[in-house]
């Protein structure tokens, strides 16, 4: 068993139930890195969710890193990141069986969306039934205006380089 916890630094670190830490995982994004404040997994333990202090949610597959985490080359890859809401997310449910995953803010808005991709299927509350097959319409919620960004390759942490800007007098100026 891993046991996994999020961090106000952004990172998400995997431990053995020893204490010891396994993996440390910072998200891809264009983004600086934001507090995290929800996690979960599927039931098969394949998926890792993260929601942010921002309203983003990250989504890694974490299955053949499970079966084995000693080798090296079962990494963690992260997939699929989207804004579900405007606010912090607090709450973050996988349904495997449907495919779906449920968020909630702090705003008290309760969303669902598709697993695999991030389409927006609706909210809690809403007049109309969930229509969990049409996925192609691409539409979003008011208050969300960006798409979902799947990452296609290895992301890997880049360092941000150090530039120094001292102060100069242009007396001609």
């Amino acid at each position: 068993p891993i046991l996994a916890s999020a961090h106000e630094n952004g990172c998400i670190c995997l431990w053995s139930t020893q204490g010891n830490l396994v993996k440390e995982l910072l998200p891809f994004s264009k983004y600086p890195s934001v507090p995290l404040t929800a996690l979960c997994t599927d039931i098969s333990t394949k998926m890792l969710l993260a929601g942010s202090k921002e309203g983003h949610i990250m989504c890694w597959s974490i299955a053949s890193f499970l079966e084995d985490p000693q080798n090296s080359k079962n990494q963690i890859k992260e997939e699929l990141c989207w804004r579900a809401h405007s606010n912090e997310v607090v709450a973050v449910f996988h349904e495997e069986e449907k495919n779906v995953v449920v968020t909630a803010s702090i705003d008290g808005s309760v969303r669902l969306w598709h697993a695999m991709d991030g389409y927006y299927l609706g909210y809690f509350g809403q007049p109309r039934k969930f229509e969990l097959s049409d996925i192609h319409r691409l539409i979003l919620p008011c208050d969300v205006n960006n798409f979902p960004t799947i990452i296609k390759e290895e992301s890997k942490h880049v360092e941000k380089k150090k530039f120094e800007y001292p102060l100069m007098l242009d007396r001609d100026k």
